[in-house]
Formats: C-alpha cells, sequence, structure tokens
C-alpha cells in the first residue's frame, strides 16, 4: 500500500527503486512525449520511488531537493501532460486538492481524513456489484472507489 507521506531522500538514495534516465526517456516516447531535461527529471523524481501518489506541491518540493531547477507552473504542465498521454492517473479530493497517481494498474483508494494521505486498494477488492447505464453516445471508461477511513477515538 502507498501512502502521501513518504519521505523524499536525496538524489540517488537508496529509496530510488531503478527508473533510471533511459527508462524515463523511453517511456515519454512511448507515449508521444519529447524527452525534454525537464521533463526526463520530473519523470525521475515521480517514478524512480515506485508507485505512489504526489500533490504539484509535493512534487515541486522533491524537485528542489533534486536541485531541479523547474517552476510550479511547469511542475503543473507537466503533470497535465503525463496524465493526459496515460502516464499518471489524477485524483481529485474534495474538489480541490489533487493527488496523481504512478501506479498503472487498476486499482481502487482509501482517503485518510485529516490527513494528506491515500492508500491504494487492489482491484479486487471492491466488488462493483452494478453500474448505471451510461448517457447515448458515452461508455463507462473507469470506474473509481474512494473509500474515506478516519481513526477511532480510543
Amino acid at each position: 500500500m502507498n501512502d502521501l507521506t513518504s519521505q523524499s531522500q536525496g538524489y540517488g538514495s537508496a529509496s530510488r527503486q531503478g527508473c533510471p534516465f533511459h527508462d524515463i526517456r523511453q517511456k515519454l516516447r512511448r507515449v508521444g512525449l519529447r524527452p525534454t531535461r525537464q521533463r526526463v527529471s520530473l519523470g525521475w523524481v515521480l517514478f524512480a520511488k515506485g508507485q505512489r501518489h504526489v500533490s504539484a506541491e509535493m512534487l515541486y518540493e522533491e524537485a528542489m531537493r533534486e536541485r531541479i531547477p523547474v517552476s510550479l507552473a511547469t511542475i503543473y504542465n507537466t503533470l497535465r501532460q503525463f496524465t493526459e498521454a496515460g502516464l499518471l492517473r489524477e485524483l481529485t479530493l474534495d474538489g480541490a486538492k489533487a493527488y496523481f497517481d504512478t501506479a498503472d494498474h487498476q486499482h481502487h483508494h482509501f482517503v485518510v481524513d485529516g490527513e494528506n494521505r491515500v492508500i491504494d486498494i487492489p482491484a479486487e477488492e471492491i466488488d462493483v456489484a452494478s453500474l448505471p447505464t451510461p448517457p447515448e453516445g458515452y461508455e463507462i471508461a473507469r470506474v473509481d472507489v474512494v473509500v474515506r477511513l478516519r481513526k477511532i477515538d480510543g
């Protein structure tokens, strides 16, 4: 299970789980994105720690720690481009806060109320018995289930 609160480690640290620059370049080319220096650098920060959930602000802070010269506007643009290309999945929670999920498998999410935490739920643990018929001219592309959690007092 992944959560948003994982600590960022230094450049090339032991917490990195692979995904070297060469792999990032290939990943970008596969989805039709030109592997610019900023895209490759931000892709490395996003994907080198394995599957996780990040906000634009979190990615910006990590990029600054890695000494990647980038503006917050560029972060937002890159996240949008990666999402449109299918490299990320956007999770908009509470109407305003967006997180980006690097996992490419079908799954759902727990959201911990009062904390900046999103935890994966394996798809097979959710049973959606029936879905409504979509309006004429549309088809269901994906079902996203968000289960909200709160700590038990005690």
